[in-house]
C-alpha cells in the first residue's frame, strides 16, 4: 500500500518521528566525500550516515575501530558542504565516548562545531548510558544503535547476527527502551532476527532503521559502496546491489589505458 509523503524542504530529527507516525520509511545510506553526497542529496535521501565504515571502504581497515576523531571529521564536513536537504548523522568514532562521559561531550562538541554535522551516532545500550546522557544534555541530537556494533568485534568475534538467543534478544528490547527514555531521536539496528527488529521498532515511538534488521522497521540503510557495487568481496544476505561498478568501472579503466597506448585519446578534437 502506497502512502502520500510529505515534502521535506529540509530534513530534521522531527522529520524523522513524522515519518515514523505516518507509516512513510525512512532512506539512509553512508557518504564520506563531497562529490557522492551531493549526489545523494540531490537523489532525494533522507538521512547520509558519515560512518566510521569509512575505516574499511576509504582507507582499507579490516576494522571500524582504527579510524580517528580527526579523521571522521574530515569527512563529515566533506559531506555537509555538499548537502541541501537531507539530514546528516555523523558516527562517534571508537575510544572517543566510551567509558568516559566528558570525552563523550567533547568528542561531539568536536564533530557538531568542526563538521556541521546535525546529530552523532553512538554503538551500545545501558553500558553507554552515562555518555549518551551528557551529550544530550548539550542539544546535540543522538542516534543509538544495537544488535551488531561494529566496534565491539573484538568482544564478538565474528559479525554473524545477534540477539538470536533469548538472554540477549530480552537485553536488546531493554536497551532500545532505555535509549528511548534517555531522548535519542532514533536508533539502527544491525543484523538482528527481523521479528525481534519489527517488535522493538513496533514497542517504541522514535524510528527504527534497519539493516539487515527485516522490513518491519521504519527505514533501512546500507553503506553506499556495498549498494553500488564497488565492493565486491562483502555478500551478506541483506546486501542488494543495485548497481556492479566494479566492473562498470574496471571496463572504463580498461578502455581508457586501451585509448592511450594506442593513441586514439586524445583525438582532435579533445585537444587544443
Amino acid at each position: 500500500m502506497s502512502v502520500a509523503k510529505k515534502e521535506y524542504k529540509k530534513v530534521t530529527v522531527k522529520s524523522l518521528v513524522e515519518m515514523k507516525s505516518n507509516n512513510e520509511k525512512i532512506s539512509m545510506l553512508t557518504a564520506y566525500d563531497y562529490t557522492m553526497a551531493k549526489i545523494v542529496d540531490d537523489a532525494g535521501i533522507d538521512v547520509i550516515l558519515v560512518g566510521d565504515s569509512a575505516s574499511n571502504v576509504m582507507a582499507g581497515h579490516e576494522t571500524t575501530l582504527p579510524i580517528t576523531l580527526d579523521q571522521m571529521i574530515y569527512h563529515a564536513s566533506s559531506v555537509v558542504r555538499a548537502i541541501d536537504r537531507c539530514l546528516v548523522v555523523v558516527d562517534l568514532p571508537f575510544g572517543t565516548y566510551q567509558g568516559n562521559s566528558k570525552q563523550a561531550l567533547d568528542s561531539a562538541i568536536r564533530i557538531m562545531k568542526e563538521s556541521g554535522g546535525h546529530a552523532v551516532k553512538l554503538e551500545g545500550g545501558a553500558e553507554i548510558e552515562q555518555s549518551i546522557s551528557r551529550i544530550l544534555t548539550a542539544g546535540i541530537p543522538v542516534m543509538g544503535h544495537l544488535g551488531l556494533t561494529p566496534q565491539s568485534i573484538y568482544k564478538f568475534g565474528t559479525y554473524t547476527v545477534r540477539a538470536k538467543e533469548e538472554e540477549e534478544a530480552i537485553k536488546l528490547k531493554e536497551d532500545a527502551k532505555l535509549l528511548e527514555q534517555l531522548g535519542c531521536f532514533a536508533l539502527v539496528l544491525e543484523k538482528v532476527p527481523a521479528k525481534l527488529a519489527q517488535e522493538v521498532a513496533e514497542s517504541i515511538s522514535i524510528p527504527v532503521i534497519g539493516i539487515g534488521a527485516g522490513s518491519g522497521v521504519d527505514g533501512q540503510v546500507l553503506v553506499m559502496h556495498d549498494m553500488l557495487g564497488m565492493t565486491h568481496e562483502f555478500n551478506p544476505r541483506f546486501l542488494r546491489r543495485y548497481l556492479d561498478l566494479h566492473s562498470e568501472m574496471t571496463n572504463a579503466f580498461k578502455q581508457y589505458i586501451t585509448d592511450v597506448k594506442n593513441v586514439d585519446f586524445p583525438n582532435e578534437k579533445e585537444q587544443y
